[in-house]
């Protein structure tokens, strides 16, 4: 079915010319894009690690403020599986039937927004909050990962934008309140079972 941002008929011309740039492409370069649309979300969970161990070194609430980063993550894909079925866009490479280097998803696996792009977005600015050379690198690689999906063909140039602003709303949001109520997280985690997490006083 159709989508209410009009799915092809918004930059489906863009896409087509991203999947024919992909398809005329060395085929190094087409697996090694293709690796990182699949895989690249892994090196955001190793920079939230290097994020918690660094900010130990700093104290309760830096670390904290680090330990929020993967719950800011996990919120904001839940915000995006809700914007996908309130949406339901039809994934472009159903719609335009052309041929892309991933699998195209099944019907009913909708397109907007991006979910890697809204996690990969999510924790970029998360960890921007926790380390500035940490967050930058994440920016990069969450571009990367938007312009990754529009390459393989499994969404359009607008979901990616949508899933750069949804992720990073939601994390800059959630953030500011973690940053505003460090000194009552401290004592709340303290009294749990991930009291180990913090430094020791």
């Amino acid at each position: 079915m159709d989508t209410a941002f009009g799915g092809a008929s918004m930059d489906g011309s863009a896409y087509r010319d991203v999947v024919g740039l992909a398809g005329r492409s060395p085929g190094w370069l087409d697996t090694a894009v293709s690796a990182w649309s699949t895989y690249g979300l892994a090196l955001f969970a190793v920079l939230m690690v290097v994020g918690w161990w660094r900010a130990r070194r700093a104290g309760a609430g830096p670390t904290v403020t680090a330990l929020a980063v993967p719950v800011v993550a996990v919120l904001a894909y839940g915000v995006d599986s809700l914007l996908k079925l309130l949406v339901r866009e039809t994934r472009p490479c159903l719609t335009l039937h052309v041929r892309t280097l991933e699998t195209c998803p099944a019907p009913g696996d909708w397109s907007f927004p991006s979910n890697h792009t809204v996690i990969a977005a999510a924790c970029a600015v998360a960890l921007l909050s926790v380390s500035r050379r940490l967050g930058a690198m994440a920016v990069v690689a969450a571009l990367a990962m938007g312009a990754s999906r529009v390459w393989v063909g499994v969404h359009y140039p607008h979901d990616v934008v949508a899933g750069i602003l949804v992720g990073g709303l939601v994390a800059h949001g959630l953030m500011t309140l973690v940053r505003r109520r460090t000194d009552t997280l401290v004592r709340l985690l303290t009294a749990t079972p991930l009291r180990p997490l913090l430094p020791a006083s």
